[in-house]
């Protein structure tokens, strides 16, 4: 495969999680900026919101103030705006339609018609009531080419690289949010397992879909410690980052497989580094990490996240101008 072709299919695939990640966060902040709350609570959430996104800066230039209409507007119609979920669908396409070829024409349909279907919204006719129902169509789309692939593609280097941009992209989404919503926004007067403290982590597990499950697992009230171990160390938690991790490593294993490279003894950098932090997400304690500090825990994973990126990038020989993303 050349290096071109697997750098459009593992950005195809991260494009794809990224646009799904926008719409679960954005779903969770017009739900809290409902809400009555006091002072600045409504901006604070949608600066969460964007900070996590990694648009916070972006949308300060082009809008100056924190408005709901604007943020979901750049969040999601955006075409300056990389992260939107009109840029990210699109990139996607786009990506798709260079390597056609290398897709099932179930993941190419179900792409490209989600493409053709959000295109076509008219964001000064959305009503802020259907707003629920955009977001959860933006993950069922997602889910559907999730299917697809894992359905009709080949258990070849284009299964691999795609499961690679997915859970990459997914073990990021997660870190940024359990550090943006929880340590930058919490006040600093604010002691741990008070009313914001609570809310904060209701809204980080509802951004990953966690709500339901957390209480099937721990049934009890939120407690910073379990839930960040819920949403870092549970092998179980489908959006951990250990659960990413689980598998991140065996499609490294079997793309170096594919391509022969198990044969010389010896691994790429990129398995060593991906099979290094598994084995801390493994061997992780919550205790040790609240300890030391969450904030530090998961900058240190993010940036070992980004850099096992530019290590597949490097060792599958993709272009320096995307694999920079």
């Amino acid at each position: 495969m050349l290096g071109r072709t697997a750098n459009d299919l593992f950005w195809m695939s991260r494009y794809i999680e990224r646009a799904e990640n926008i719409a679960r966060l954005l779903e969770v902040g017009y739900r809290i900026a409902l809400l009555p709350r006091e002072g600045h609570g409504q901006d604070e959430e949608w600066q969460s919101t964007l900070r996590s996104a990694g648009s916070e800066q972006r949308y300060l230039e082009k809008y100056g103030t924190y408005d709901s209409t604007n943020v979901i507007n750049f969040m999601l119609f955006a075409a300056d705006n990389p992260s939107s979920v009109y840029s990210c669908l699109a990139s996607a396409r786009r990506n798709a339609r260079a390597q056609r070829i290398a897709l099932t024409r179930e993941m190419w349909e179900s792409l490209n018609s989600a493409w053709i279907d959000f295109s076509a919204q008219d964001p000064n006719k959305l009503r802020s009531n259907e707003l629920p129902h955009l977001f959860d169509w933006i993950k069922q789309r997602s889910a559907l080419f999730r299917g697809a692939l894992l359905n009709t593609i080949l258990r070849n280097d284009t299964f691999y690289l795609t499961q690679l941009g997915t859970f990459l992209e997914r073990a990021d989404n997660t870190a940024r949010i359990l550090d943006v919503k929880y340590y930058v926004l919490l006040p600093h007067n604010e002691f741990v397992g008070g009313e914001i403290d609570s809310v904060q982590w209701a809204a980080i597990l509802r951004s990953v879909s966690a709500h339901r499950s957390y209480r099937w697992v721990y049934k009890s009230s939120y407690k910073p410690w379990r839930v960040a171990d819920y949403l870092i160390l549970n092998r179980q938690m489908p959006r951990s980052l250990r659960s990413c991790y689980q598998e991140i490593v065996p499609a490294l294993d079997e793309l170096a497989a594919f391509y022969g490279a198990a044969r010389s003894g010896k691994e790429n950098r990129c398995q060593a580094l991906a099979r290094e932090t598994m084995n801390l997400l493994a061997t992780g304690d919550m205790t040790t990490i609240f300890q030391s500090g969450l904030h530090e825990f998961l900058l240190d994973f993010i940036a070992r996240n980004n850099r096992l990126a530019n290590e597949i990038s490097r060792a599958y020989h993709f272009t320096d101008e995307v694999a920079a993303c």
